[in-house]
């Protein structure tokens, strides 16, 4: 319904111009592209491409808003921060179907994704009591303390998988720590964010201080390049991740870019066979397989017949659509023959298709592709390295663990890892041996929560640039630290002189 659509929306949902300092703006190129609605492929909307003037001008308004904001407390910006939070509680059933419409997954999945935005939100609102800087007497009648301060007008580059959690794992801590956002949200997915920023605006964001740009790759070009811009986080593939990071470190400014992955399961015959078989099929089914903590690489350390079957028939049972429990669609064409490629061509080379969703690619309206389980006598195929980024798991039977940790280790990605035991034992062995920066103990999906931050190991193909996203990482990297050495008085008591003051 585009009436009930274009109400929720700062923006029509036939055109999405950019939002600066406070007001819609249509982008200075007059250039739009279409926005399908991936269930139905249906036009449900056009997006503006901004270029580097555009981007000036938000810049600008970022400047020139960013003094009085940074003179705001940290109390004051997270009262407005609470405001929000409570705003994307009300209007969490208009976020999900936004989602739902323009993304593709669920409603169930919509709104776990709203909730798990808002937990960092929420997380934002606690600064006050994390961004205090230490203090110690380090010589007699000497101190030292540090402050925390923004780094100034910064910018998130965000992808179309999540858009509104991945946002919200950067926006609301950049903008309590006192910092201005500019965010570009992936033009696959802008209604999203239109919504999020009309709820900013409510909450009383001042204008300047969170600013959306849409676009494409011109647009993250310019954000890069612009002086004015001191920090860029970026979530996407990893081949651009490489890129805006390497290019944002040219210019002498902090990067945070996280990339792709190629998560790896491994399952000991001791594991409960119910509980891992669900969390398998959960972990490479759920949002389409189109995140990048989904499961990739499913290794049984020995024959472990039953799990496999279980793990088959468990997806099988999958049905396509967008209610509760449903396997959604993929986001757009190029991404279904992508993932339908990669089917044909391992089984072409000799791969078992124990589970083909390739029939689904022929349902229309949309873009789907089925639960595809691949069983693997090659450990090298591009199946068992490459990222799918679809509902696709490829299964490779170990022969012991030696060899699953060589093939889970010998991954250029570093981002997730799982164990299915259930000994403790085991499990402490494997975990810390994993090549990955986040590793879960019977939980295929093993994304940390605030306080703790997302992000896979550094160097890896999984992450470039500094620190991690969301929790203390992107509070670290949000700030910089204003170290302040102090003496008053010279220390006249009885005591023994501090030899560091050399006297």
């Amino acid at each position: 319904n585009r009436t009930a659509l274009a109400a929720l929306c700062p923006m029509s949902t036939t055109t999405c111009d950019n939002f600066l300092n406070g007001e819609i703006v249509p982008s200075s190129t007059g250039k739009y592209m279409d926005v399908h609605a991936p269930a139905t492929g249906e036009v449900v909307g056009r997006v503006g491409l901004s270029d580097a003037s555009d981007v000036d001008t938000a810049v600008g308004h970022a400047t020139a808003a960013y003094a009085d904001w940074k003179g705001r407390t940290v109390k004051n910006r997270a009262q407005i921060m609470f405001k929000f939070h409570q705003l994307v509680q009300e209007h969490a059933d208009e976020l999900a179907d936004l989602i739902v419409l323009e993304h593709g997954k669920n409603k169930a999945e919509a709104l776990a994704e709203v909730a798990k935005g808002n937990e960092t939100v929420e997380w934002a609102c606690s600064m006050p009591q994390l961004v205090p800087g230490r203090i110690l007497q380090v010589s007699r009648g000497v101190t030292c303390h540090e402050e925390r301060e923004p780094v100034g007008v910064v910018a998130c580059v965000v992808p179309f998988n999540f858009p509104f959690m991945v946002p919200m794992w950067t926006v609301p801590i950049a903008l309590v720590a006192g910092n201005c956002v500019i965010v570009k949200p992936s033009e696959k997915v802008p209604l999203t964010m239109g919504l999020a920023a009309r709820l900013m605006h409510e909450a009383g964001v001042p204008a300047g201080v969170f600013q959306l740009i849409n676009g494409a790759v011109d647009a993250v070009t310019a954000l890069c390049d612009h002086p004015g811009v001191t920090a860029l986080s970026f979530v996407g593939s990893s081949r651009v991740a490489d890129l805006v990071a390497k290019r944002c470190r040219g210019h002498g400014k902090r990067a945070l870019a996280l990339g792709g992955a190629k998560n790896h399961l491994l399952a000991l015959p001791d594991r409960d066979l119910d509980m891992a078989a669900s969390d398998i099929v959960g972990s490479f089914t759920g949002c389409t397989g189109q995140r990048c903590m989904a499961a990739s690489v499913l290794l049984p350390i020995g024959d472990q017949p039953d799990l496999i079957k279980a793990v088959v028939d468990k997806a099988a049972a999958l049905e396509p659509g967008q209610d509760r429990g449903q396997i959604g669609p993929v986001i757009d064409a190029a991404s279904r023959d992508r993932i339908v490629r990669y089917i044909d061509e391992a089984e072409a080379r000799g791969a078992r298709v124990l589970l083909d969703g390739r029939s689904w690619s022929k349902r229309s309206p949309g873009f789907w592709v089925g639960p595809t389980v691949l069983l693997f006598e090659d450990p090298h195929d591009p199946c068992m390295k490459d990222e799918i980024f679809g509902p696709v798991i490829s299964v490779y039977v170990c022969k012991n663990g030696e060899e699953a940790l060589a093939i889970e280790n010998g991954c250029p990605y570093g981002n997730a890892a799982c164990i299915y035991t259930q000994s403790g034992a085991s499990a402490e062995f494997y975990v810390h041996r994993f090549r990955a920066g986040m590793c879960g103990v019977n939980i295929g999906v093993p994304v940390p929560r605030e306080p703790f931050s997302f992000g896979g190991l550094y160097p890896s193909d999984s992450k470039y640039g500094d620190m991690d996203i969301t929790g203390d990482g992107a509070m670290e990297f949000f700030t910089s630290r204003r170290k302040i050495t102090t003496k008053w008085a010279v220390y006249r008591g009885d005591a023994v002189p501090d030899i560091a003051q050399f006297r």
